[in-house]
């Protein structure tokens, strides 16, 4: 990227980005800057559309019908999900545990939609899409589908020229398929303003754990093609076609991740079951250049009617992190043979379906300042979110095996109510690696002494005693809902030398990892019996000064919080597709 390209403010893309990050912070006595009010009369359209373009329905399935869920806990077990074969059937799971809606909400005459995704206001701005084989009941031919969540059902947007499809997945194992996330930054800016590429991140990250774990829920693998420009995302997805979106807010291109499942490996790997197969985390350039040069149907819909405003600076980070250069990495494939890995975490005996909790899971709106959690299941949830960095990529649990990074993203903990565990700030270092720098950030006065009933293998350390309701409310937007839970957390990710090692692209990938973590936190609270939310609005620094974090080593990216659910009962909860069952 040219540095002429990004304006005035700073010539170097790193510095562009920790600009764009150090102009949106919140401030005790400023926030970042957004319009100051909704204007309902343009809110957004939650649902993309492609008209003109035909859209095939999936079939709505039952809990009961197959493919049947798994229990929760084997979710994050290789091996231990049988892998079902691709279909109609397999395909509409998969898409109703991503990205489907999970249920209407109802108060009087307005109705919104909830998703398998969570995101920030439930304003929804990430779009998926899938490059498809041919697929028994949906085409004879494969193709790029746009997905629409409202009418769970693939949009056509490009039949793959003749031979184009098998060229893209010949280096990936036998009836894989591609998975991509898009991004309508209008669709947050509208009520966050300038903090809006933010939120479009993390919601990209939860997006990302839940395909992965709607993926191992049949059996399937998934891995980040992280080695992707972002132009050559822009041509897969066809988010470049200016005549496609003219006249509509367009979209940014994320991801692409490669899903297969696990049994379409066997066979091929060599000497009593060593594993020889690599595949890359790029695609052929060529190959995704003669797809974006075929056929293409539909025009996107306009969101809203006017744009009060437009975020130039949104614009210019987008452009700051564009990932300009493919990078040709590869990645082994784990033994296939390998049997299922234990799950050292304690479970009930009666383990509810990972479906049961996808379906339920939900975004608490308030806590009732009284509920505690067991320190056993506080400590799963712990354990839960450790990535085993110390393992290579294909070997790490579910889902921390989706992408190829180490782990960035460490947890600063506010305990409320924990039985047996003193209320207090508390550490979760999620790669033992950073615990020197993280100490060396942090302020010298802490204690680092392991908290006490932690298990062995955690690390997971006491840093102050005291209730810490007050200042976990007060760093968190004056949200009553961060010290009403049984815990509530800080994300803190390795920043400033993660940006330099790898270059400003990684600046969204660091917001990733937090919507990922979300994604997992959510999960273990339903499974807990509780509920959690994700935090977007904190104050930045005051959370920085609380930890003693006086430079950009390390910065606060999202928090988050656990507790007891308090639910209004104005609202009537309503069946997500019930007009089709």
């Amino acid at each position: 990227m040219e540095a002429s390209k990004l304006g005035s403010v700073a010539v170097d893309p790193i510095e562009h980005v920790i600009h764009y990050h150090q102009a949106t912070k919140h401030h005790f006595s400023r926030y970042a800057r957004s319009l100051g009010y909704l204007d309902w009369a343009n809110q957004p359209d939650p649902f993309r559309r492609f008209q003109g373009a035909p859209l095939m329905p999936l079939p709505i399935l039952q809990p009961e019908e197959e493919p049947l869920s798994p229990p929760y806990e084997a979710l994050y077990r290789h091996g231990a999900v049988e892998s079902w074969p691709l279909s109609i059937r397999t395909l509409s799971r998969f898409l109703e545990y991503a990205l489907a809606l999970s249920a209407w909400k109802q108060a009087g005459d307005v109705r919104w939609a909830l998703r398998s995704n969570p995101s920030s206001g439930n304003l929804h701005p990430t779009e998926g899409y899938l490059l498809l084989p041919a697929v028994s009941g949906l085409a004879a031919m494969p193709a790029l589908y746009h997905y629409a969540p409202k009418e769970h059902g693939l949009e056509l947007r490009a039949v793959c020229p003749d031979g184009t499809f098998e060229r893209l997945m010949a280096p990936f194992p036998p009836h894989a398929f591609l998975f991509g996330l898009t991004s309508v930054f209008w669709r947050e800016a509208w009520k966050y303003g300038e903090r809006a590429f933010r939120y479009c991140q993390h919601d990209a990250g939860h997006a990302i754990g839940t395909a992965r774990l709607a993926a191992a829920s049949l059996g399937w693998r998934m891995a980040l093609l992280d080695g992707l420009s972002s132009d050559l995302l822009a041509e897969l997805f066809g988010v470049n076609r200016a005549e496609d979106f003219r006249d509509a807010e367009r979209e940014h291109p994320e991801c692409a991740a490669v899903v297969w499942s696990d049994h379409a490996v066997r066979g091929q790997e060599s000497g009593a079951g060593e594993n020889r197969i690599e595949i890359p985390m790029f695609l052929d350039a060529a190959a995704v250049k003669a797809l974006a040069a075929g056929q293409w149907y539909g025009k996107a819909n306009r969101l809203s009617r006017e744009h009060a405003v437009h975020w130039d600076i949104i614009d210019e980070v987008a452009e700051a992190s564009w990932k300009t250069q493919t990078d040709q990495c590869t990645v082994p494939l784990r033994n296939s043979s390998v049997p299922a890995t234990p799950d050292p975490l304690s479970s009930t005996a009666r383990s509810p379906s990972a479906g049961q909790l996808i379906r339920r899971r939900r975004s608490a709106v308030a806590f009732d300042g009284k509920t505690s959690i067991s320190a056993a299941a506080f400590f799963n949830m712990l354990r839960r979110v450790m990535p085993h960095a110390d393992l290579p990529q294909p070997d790490r649990p579910v889902p921390w095996d989706v992408w190829p990074w180490a782990p960035a993203v460490h947890l600063a903990l506010f305990v409320h109510r924990v039985d047996g565990l003193e209320p207090g700030l508390y550490v979760l270092v999620r790669d033992p690696q950073q615990l020197p720098a993280l100490q060396r950030a942090m302020n010298p006065e802490f204690g680092w002494a392991p908290a006490p009933g932690s298990p062995a293998d955690l690390p997971f350390f006491w840093l102050l005693e005291g209730d810490a309701r007050r200042v976990a409310t007060q760093v968190s937007c004056h949200q009553d809902i961060a010290g009403d839970s049984a815990f509530s957390l800080g994300m803190i990710a390795e920043f400033e030398s993660n940006l330099r090692r790898h270059g400003s692209w990684f600046y969204p990938r660091l917001f990733w990892e937090c919507g990922l973590l979300g994604q997992v936190l959510y999960l273990e609270a339903e499974a807990a019996g509780v509920r959690a939310t994700g935090i977007g609005c904190f104050f930045d620094d005051p959370m920085h000064e609380l930890l003693g974090i006086n430079d950009l080593s390390f910065q606060s990216l999202y928090h988050f919080t656990v507790g007891g659910p308090v639910d209004d009962p104005r609202l009537l909860t309503l069946p997500p597709y019930g007009e089709r069952r």
